[in-house]
């Protein structure tokens, strides 16, 4: 009954929003009682520590929501002014192919805003600039979610490795970048691949032909450019640490994609459009807005970023600032939400779409209307997002009961690592994956996970790094899944409600990355270690 009421937890919400195909703020409100009733009466959670786990979910939503607000608020103030009509008549010069497109906007654009803020920020802001290409709510969300993966590892300047790991004997430094390395060896397998998924299910689920002729044409560019980007951050890795993998690694791959793109190397003649909204057409009128004016909101936004987490008199002053955090709430030990309020990339994002305006030469008012054309997208997402971390609060610290037991990760962690430890190496990523998407967060997956993996790991005689690399990219896996991405992706490209629908789409995609985290970490130590 204990492992059943543990593993609820991703029962639930697979059930309702997958099977029966409820909404979020439906399914995961259903999700959400069942799984603290549980909680209380099986588990043992006492009445205090289950409401205050209860009003740290409802706390940490609130974070949630403001990085939404942020997003979509920066992404209406640039329709308001022209800006997004002058970005995407930038990517169409770039190339037309919407497969082109997909790589360029949400892999490597999005790779960039992963590896400076994390957080889910890249769907938020990547999701909606597909829509205005063109791309179908759907196919927007499903590839913006997808394309948020193999950056993950070394989100937020590094965070799912340095912080995520912090708690592992030995940590330090020197760990903390042989463990990158190894995440980017296994990454020019895993990761290589990632466009080249994203290209098939964008044509195989959204486009008008079904078959692979649409697929075939694309193997030898987009491998080009999943091995740019991999074998840079391998490089990276190994010359600088984990910080600035993600952000360096983007860079490079956007610069050749963009080279590459334009001048047709390696792309079919025709250019593939069949993912298109019904009736969407291409605004003909050329804009007048430079295009360094259009893209100049986000280039603040990632400058904004990095300097918040890089330059140690601004992190002080954004991290101390406006400190909303909630400690020891209810005077229970240890649940704590944190919000350091400038800090977050909320702030950011807005403080860049106010910029817009005014580098764009444009009215308050335009901030005002995006502002108001916010609020109803927010407040559907809300709905969902509250019983979901509620959920995803009580599990995390479900340690704190009457019987003495150990919390409901711990717990699933050490069954699996009991059964299952002769095939270590490929279940170690699906653990990695279930952190991810029951917790919606990378970090948090390896916070929870790495001490049973490291001691796994010990147990059968497997090199610890490669365990706890395994770990972290498997995290990165269940990015695609985890029900709070899902629910800020489905509301910035206008499909809340509809959340059970993506993750029918990104499942396969996020299972089949694990595996191949599973086949490469096998390579590795085979015949690396």
């Amino acid at each position: 009954m204990l492992f059943i009421t543990a593993t609820s937890a991703i029962l639930l919400p697979f059930l309702f929003l997958v099977i029966l195909r409820m909404s979020a703020k439906q399914g995961m409100l259903y999700s959400a009682l069942i799984f603290i009733t549980l909680s209380y009466f099986v588990w043992g959670m006492e009445a205090l520590p289950l409401t205050a786990s209860i009003f740290e979910g409802f706390h940490r939503a609130l974070t949630i929501l403001f990085i939404l607000i942020g997003a979509i608020v920066l992404l209406n103030t640039l329709r308001q002014t022209g800006a997004v009509d002058r970005i995407n008549e930038g990517f169409r010069n770039i190339s037309p192919d919407m497969r082109v497109q997909v790589i360029i906007v949400a892999f490597l654009f999005g790779g960039l805003i992963e590896g400076a803020a994390g957080f889910g920020t890249p769907a938020a802001v990547t999701g909606p600039l597909m829509v205005a290409l063109g791309f179908t709510p759907l196919a927007a969300a499903t590839m913006a979610l997808i394309a948020d993966s193999t950056s993950v590892s070394f989100g937020a300047v590094g965070t799912p490795v340095i912080v995520g790991l912090s708690n592992i004997e030995g940590a330090g430094a020197e760990m903390f970048q042989e463990v990158a390395v190894k995440i980017t060896m296994m990454d020019i397998l895993v990761g290589s691949l990632v466009p080249f998924i994203l290209i098939t299910v964008l044509t195989v689920a959204f486009g008008k032909q079904k078959g692979l002729s649409s697929v075939i044409g694309m193997l030898p560019w987009s491998l080009m450019i999943g091995l740019v980007y991999t074998l840079s951050a391998f490089l990276y890795a190994s010359l600088f640490g984990p910080e600035f993998v993600a952000i360096l690694a983007s860079i490079t791959g956007l610069a050749v994609a963009t080279v590459t793109a334009k001048k047709k190397f390696l792309l079919p003649a025709e250019p593939w459009q069949d993912a298109l909204q019904e009736g969407f057409t291409v605004t003909e009128e050329k804009s007048e807005m430079s295009l360094l004016s259009a893209w100049s909101p986000y280039v603040i936004v990632i400058v904004l970023l990095l300097m918040t987490r890089i330059v140690e008199p601004v992190q002080q002053f954004t991290q101390n600032a406006i400190d909303l955090s909630w400690s020891n709430i209810f005077g229970v030990e240890g649940v704590t939400s944190n919000w350091e309020f400038l800090y977050s990339p909320g702030a950011v994002l807005l403080l860049a779409a106010l910029i817009s305006v005014y580098t764009q030469r444009k009215t308050f008012g335009h901030f005002i209307t995006a502002a108001k054309e916010t609020v109803p997208t927010v407040s559907g997402a809300a709905l969902a997002l509250f019983p979901t971390l509620a959920l995803v609060q009580v599990f995390s610290n479900s340690g704190i009961n009457a019987n003495d037991l150990v919390s409901m990760p711990q717990h699933i962690a050490a069954v699996m690592a009991g059964s299952l430890g002769g095939v270590w190496l490929f279940v170690a990523p699906y653990l990695g994956l279930l952190g991810s998407f029951i917790t919606g967060s990378a970090t948090v997956s390896v916070l929870t996970f790495s001490p049973i993996q490291y001691s796994a790991a010990m147990d059968t005689g497997l090199n610890t790094n490669l365990v706890l690399a395994q770990q972290t990219a498997g995290a990165a896996a269940g990015n695609m899944i985890c029900v709070h991405n899902v629910v800020a992706a489905a509301a910035v490209v206008g499909m809340v409600g509809k959340e059970g629908d993506i993750i029918r789409k990104t499942l396969i995609p996020a299972l089949l990355y694990a595996f191949l985290v599973g086949v490469a970490g096998t390579i590795v130590a085979a015949f690396i270690l």
